[in-house]
């Protein structure tokens, strides 16, 4: 039986072995495998890349939020406005800083969060709007910003899954106080475990994130100046990054593609398929249909040997961690519908156009009857 899997990085190792393997035969031979001149240069270039005066290497997507909260001020009796339509990982970092999440509905198009819904929810204890690009489409930045100047709020974006999009000419990353990005190996810029980063263009905002990721410190053994955390980009990891920072666009026009190629073939069955709104750049992490009788589809493509995920099946404001802020069901139901229906199909820059005819005829066989 043919097999699609989800995300395919084998296929991507093998397109750039002899590189990532001299990578990491210099960094072995160097002995410097705890941050040192293989972080530097990987900060260096990913600052260039996304448009940042200044950007910090930290163990992890989660960290990066985490320490960029911190960095910004943000703790015991604030709250911080996001989407209840992510990773546990976004929010979770702003409990851990003692804040409190407060949710605001999502954009039925785009799954990120409506910036009008982001109104409603501020209180004067409001001191931080944690926007998530989900799926590798920019939030409505522009919009966003305006609110947050009006009413003085820190802007903190989570890029995890949107490394390269582009939102009116700027990079993701680049646009709020700080922007948070995910290495996991499944990222559209992976690493081989954890690894993450803060961008910034506020000189106090890195010399924080410096600092905090190395627990505290300004100067080891001499000067720390708060407590920290230990949160570092270890140098193997950052010398495969750098590999791949290479590809990275051109790897992202594969996946663009490949949209493209989904969308000319399920446009008339009848689902709902991603938008690239105007003046927006979507590098596809995923490429996300919305289908009545998703569970149904989603069995009879494991069937037929397709893998398929569903991001996120429930919403935050319902898994029972965050019973206590008082959320039920029906308070956010644009996220609530969306997770009902959404569902991941294959999507990485070596998936064939062959494959993609594959699941378009196995979609077809079941769409008809769900």
């Amino acid at each position: 039986m043919k097999r699609i899997q989800l995300v395919d990085l084998v296929a991507q190792y093998h397109s750039i072995k002899d590189e990532i393997k001299s990578a990491i035969d210099r960094v072995l031979e160097s002995g410097r495998f705890i941050l040192g001149p293989e972080v530097e240069e990987f900060e260096r270039r990913a600052g260039e890349y996304i448009g940042t005066k200044f950007a910090v290497g930290v163990g992890s997507g989660t960290d990066a939020i985490l320490l960029a909260l911190d960095a910004l001020g943000i703790g015991e009796g604030d709250e911080v406005i996001t989407t209840p339509f992510t990773f546990v990982a976004t929010t979770e970092a702003i409990r851990r800083r003692g804040a409190k999440v407060v949710f605001a509905d999502i954009d039925e198009e785009t799954y990120n969060i409506d910036p009008e819904e982001i109104v409603k929810k501020i209180t004067p204890k409001t001191k931080a709007i944690l926007v998530v690009h989900l799926y590798g489409h920019p939030a409505e930045m522009e919009r966003i910003m305006e609110i947050a100047r009006e009413r003085n709020l820190k802007v903190i974006e989570d890029c995890a899954q949107a490394f390269g999009a582009e939102y009116k000419g700027k990079k993701v990353g680049s646009i709020g106080d700080a922007g948070c990005f995910s290495f996991f190996p499944t990222k559209n810029l992976g690493c081989y475990g954890d690894g993450g980063l803060v961008t910034t263009n506020d000189e106090e905002i890195a010399e924080q994130v410096r600092a905090l990721r190395v627990h505290g410190a300004k100067s080891k053994y001499r000067e720390y100046i708060r407590d920290g955390y230990k949160s570092r980009l270890d140098a193997l990891q950052a010398a495969i990054l750098s590999v791949k920072l290479k590809y990275i666009d051109e790897w992202n026009e594969r996946r663009r593609e490949n949209a493209r190629i989904y969308n000319e073939l399920l446009g008339d069955l009848g689902l709902r398929l991603p938008v690239e709104r105007e003046g927006c750049k979507h590098i596809y992490y995923s490429y996300v249909i919305r289908v009545g009788g998703r569970d149904e589809l989603q069995k009879h493509l494991k069937e037929k040997g397709i893998e398929t995920a569903v991001y996120y099946p429930v919403p935050l404001h319902l898994i029972s961690i965050y019973g206590d802020l008082g959320y039920g069901e029906g308070d956010f139901p644009r996220a609530e519908k969306a997770a009902r229906e959404v569902l991941s199909l294959p999507m990485f820059p070596e998936l064939k156009r062959e494959d993609i005819e594959f699941i378009y005829r196995t979609i077809k066989e079941k769409v008809g009857s769900v």
